[in-house]
């Protein structure tokens, strides 16, 4: 049934069915995704990754090998593209398909580039609807969504660029679903194994469509049968698994609903460097600064600054329940770092910086060593120590559709009165949208060297080749 229809949108859908204000935002997350991409080629992730594929396969990086270093590398930074409500992020899985095949001179795919976008929109869309109707049952299973439901994503991507029938595409994506695999603990336990999400998600979903074009099976019932996808890795969703006819009107009226509506649309985009779930906090901590400086006392009377160690009692941040799991207050690795609630908003207050080279700057100064001697480094973890987080039930009954933190902050000094703020979408949702100016300046931070000209090809794509956008932009 799911993958019935799922296929039927994926052969159908033309760029003349697509708004012009999806295409707008496909051309945004793929800038967004570049950004991301080329910096995280520079990741230990990406490194080791791409001396593995050297050693077993030599220089043979095909679509399979090239998705798999494309998956790691534009998920190794924690700064891709999302949906709150799916709770994966697409836009790594889906790109990392779509470049790895079109770009690669192993296979000759006849792609213009209004192809490519409709690989990208199908891709996006299949990620989500499976994403929403999942979660946040299949997420709290354990599962991390972008690696398991990435590579059905993929699959579809990957079959609309092959030009599958819908029965081959059925089976593609029967193949995915079986091959689905990502593990939440990998992601909490700091390691580099959310990036393998990825890179398998993009291999296995490129290897479905391509065993679907030659006659390998797959089935339908892969995703909401009895033995499916749903059942075994979102087994609380009665609603849709009972296997009976309110069973499948319940998966028929999402589908109708939800099928078809360009979710690309309400895809985020990230700024910072951190898990998605610790933003809200990071945006009130940083307008909580604001007011700090503002203070009449935030400076000695000699003159010096006084750092915010100085100034600041406690801080108590009330979130959500997912966010409020983030509580790891001694990362080991920068992995661990990009989980740790404490020591993000400790670095949002007491750092001017949040840039990815800055973090990088704190790690190789001690910020994930006992014994450094670092001064900005020592302020950070002291002011961490001194923060308190809390789910807040009021808060928590606001996700998915929301992602809300209260941050509290109660100074030494008893004639100053607390100060807190409350942020409900963090910066980069539609509700609150980084402009396309903005993700230029991501770009240009992460990848300083590159001749940003080269990026203007991608605001016209459709009156070029795929090949030559790609050749353009070093892809």
């Amino acid at each position: 049934m799911i993958i019935h229809e799922l296929s039927d949108f994926i052969v159908n859908l033309t760029y003349n069915d697509i708004p012009k204000e999806s295409i707008e935002k496909a051309k945004s997350c793929f800038i967004d995704y570049l950004a991301v991409y080329f910096r995280g080629l520079e990741t230990e992730n990406s490194k080791i990754a791409i001396k593995i594929i050297y050693q077993l396969c030599g220089d043979n990086f095909n679509p399979l090998n090239k998705a798999f270093i494309n998956g790691i590398a534009s998920h190794s930074l924690d700064l891709d593209d999302g949906h709150r409500v799916a709770q994966l992020h697409p836009g790594t899985i889906v790109f990392s398909t779509a470049i790895s095949m079109v770009s690669n001179d192993s296979i000759s795919l006849d792609i213009s580039s209004r192809e490519f976008f409709e690989s990208v929109i199908v891709g996006y869309e299949v990620a989500i609807i499976l994403g929403t109707l999942a979660n946040p049952i299949h997420r709290n299973q354990g599962f991390h969504s972008t690696g398991t439901i990435g590579s059905i994503a993929s699959a579809a991507t990957a079959s609309k660029l092959l030009k599958l029938n819908l029965e081959q595409t059925e089976h593609a994506l029967g193949l995915a679903a079986t091959q689905s695999a990502g593990l939440l603990e990998a992601d909490h336990a700091g390691t580099m194994g959310k990036s393998l999400h990825v890179g398998n998600a993009a291999y296995s979903g490129i290897l479905s469509a391509y065993l679907a074009k030659n006659g390998f099976t797959g089935g339908e019932s892969l995703i909401d049968g009895k033995e499916g996808f749903l059942k075994a890795m979102a087994s609380n969703l009665k609603e849709f698994n009972n296997y009976d006819e309110d069973s499948f009107n319940n998966i028929k009226e999402f589908l109708d609903d939800n099928l078809g509506q360009f979710h690309i649309n309400e895809v985020y985009l990230k700024k910072y460097p951190f898990c998605r779930h610790i933003h809200s906090a990071i945006d009130s901590s940083l307008k909580l600064k604001e007011s700090i400086y503002d203070l009449d006392n935030f400076r000695k009377s000699d003159g010096c600054d006084l750092s915010f160690n100085d100034l600041i009692d406690s801080i108590e941040i009330k979130t959500y329940k997912i966010a409020s799991e983030h509580d790891n207050y001694n990362p080991k690795n920068p992995q661990d770092l990009k989980q740790s609630l404490p020591y993000a908003l400790a670095i949002s207050l007491e750092s001017d910086d949040l840039s990815l080279d800055n973090i990088d700057y704190l790690v190789e100064n001690g910020l994930l060593i006992e014994d450094s001697k670092n001064g900005l480094v020592l302020r950070i973890k002291e002011l961490s120590s001194k923060i308190k987080i809390f789910c807040e039930e009021s808060l928590d009954d606001l996700t998915p559709q929301k992602r809300p933190s209260n941050v509290l902050i109660r100074f030494k000094d008893d004639n100053l009165e607390a100060i807190e703020d409350t942020t409900f979408y963090p910066l980069g949702e539609i509700e609150n949208p980084l402009l396309l100016e903005d993700i230029l300046d991501k770009f240009k931070l992460l990848n300083p060297k590159f001749n940003m000209n080269k990026l203007q090809i991608i605001k016209h794509m459709e009156n070029y080749s795929i090949h030559e956008v790609l050749d353009e932009l070093g892809l």
